[in-house]
């Protein structure tokens, strides 16, 4: 068996295409750590929103290089936990409520006309895919964890969005998704979050199989605004844990900062 297993270890090494796979593989499993143990970082708040991200220290501490971490940091801008600025790196998404209500309030208009396309344009079997989905989560979405009921609900509004049959309202929806994401995601963990928001997907899904457009509009309506009322306390209580007067560790970073 040691023999065999040396003979292979020989085999990949003197073969440049499987020593490239391997690589290859040892690369992406790199990334997909760096990507989690990141992004966990960021939604407790380890990495302060506004902060810098050292790309050094994650890599010495993960013990990866730098690929990988680059890799992982680009992922999550992409998804909106993290901003690039050009000559300067990555830094932490700021919270803010700044633009938030603005931001909601084009979501809510998005969603309505796409409900609205969907019912007048969609095929039947094109409806029954939104309830196909649906009716595969319902059950087990209130005790998911919070990135997968994230991920879940993202994907009931863009389907909507694409059963409206217009590509372009589907890319608006994706961008203010990915610009709110960050903040949804603490809502989700926040006590404001309303689990009984399963009712509202699954009625909103009632009124699409009957095609009642002006009933499914109300009801995302509701629903959004519902979302940001809730959004809205769990940014704040975000705020107030993050930069609190007794937060030591904050209070340390604004002496550095007042002293240079």
């Amino acid at each position: 068996m040691g023999a065999l297993m040396t003979e292979r270890a020989e085999s990949t090494d003197n073969d440049p295409l499987l020593a490239g796979e391997t690589d290859t593989r040892r690369t992406a499993d790199s990334s997909e750590r760096a990507y989690n143990t990141i992004r966990k970082l960021l939604v407790e708040f380890t990495l302060k929103p506004g902060e810098r991200i050292n790309e050094v220290q994650l890599s010495r501490g993960l013990g990866v290089s730098r690929t990988p971490i680059r890799e992982a940091l680009n992922r999550l801008a992409s998804e909106g936990f993290v901003s690039l600025t050009p000559n300067r790196g990555f830094f932490v998404r700021n919270l803010s409520t700044e633009g938030l209500l603005d931001l909601y309030e084009l979501r809510s208009i998005i969603e309505c006309a796409a409900f609205k396309l969907m019912c007048e344009r969609a095929e039947d079997s094109e409806i029954d895919r939104l309830r196909q989905y649906w009716e595969a989560i319902v059950d087990g979405y209130r005790d998911q964890a919070p990135d997968i009921i994230l991920a879940e609900d993202e994907g009931f509004h863009l389907l909507i969005a694409e059963l409206s049959g217009n590509p372009e309202l589907v890319g608006q929806l994706a961008s203010i998704n990915a610009r709110i994401r960050f903040i949804r995601r603490i809502q989700i963990e926040h006590p404001s979050h309303d689990k009984t928001q399963v009712t509202s997907h699954s009625a909103i899904v009632a009124a699409a199989v009957k095609r009642d457009a002006e009933n499914g509009m109300k009801l995302l309506r509701e629903h959004i605004e519902m979302t940001v009322s809730a959004t809205q306390q769990a940014l704040k209580d975000a705020l107030l844990r993050v930069f609190a007067p007794g937060n030591g560790a904050d209070l340390k970073r604004r002496r550095r900062a007042r002293d240079t």
